[in-house]
């Protein structure tokens, strides 16, 4: 195995561009699709692709390598670091989104890390009760290697 700058032994190729940020979101979750378009995260952070979690991706497949259950949680790769749930709402929260109200109001309410710890338990459970009533499933788990 190769050693980068510092000695330290050098990260597999992930399989996809770490230059790019990437959020991967439930795109069959009415709540999550908007709140991706919401945040207009291409003119806040440069280069960032969203990614339905249902996708068989390699992003995907790297967030749930890091153990990141994405029926529970949504996720943001930025070079190759993870982070998920209510962090990455308060992250999204403290970049700055433009204007429009429910931009501002949603950029005030998850400013406070401890506010949005607090919130997501309820957040997730409206996406999960919105999902069940309109009958949509889960996103499958990954194949198991055999």
């Amino acid at each position: 195995m190769s050693a980068d700058a510092s000695g330290a032994p050098a990260k597999p190729d992930p399989g996809f561009d770490t230059n790019i940020t990437w959020i991967v979101y439930d795109g069959e979750c009415p709540f999550c699709t908007q709140y991706v378009k919401l945040v207009r995260l291409r003119e806040t952070v440069g280069m960032v692709k969203p990614i339905n979690a249902r996708e068989d991706h390699p992003v995907v497949r790297y967030v749930r390598a890091e153990g990141i259950d994405l029926n529970q949680e949504m996720a943001l790769v930025t070079k190759g670091e993870v982070m998920a749930g209510p962090d990455v709402v308060h992250r999204l929260a403290l970049l700055p989104t433009g204007s429009g109200f429910f931009s501002g109001l949603m950029s005030k309410m998850f400013a406070s890390k401890g506010l949005t710890r607090f919130m997501y338990p309820f957040m997730r459970t409206g996406r999960n009760a919105t999902l069940f009533l309109m009958g949509r499933k889960k996103i499958p788990a990954p194949p198991q290697d055999v």
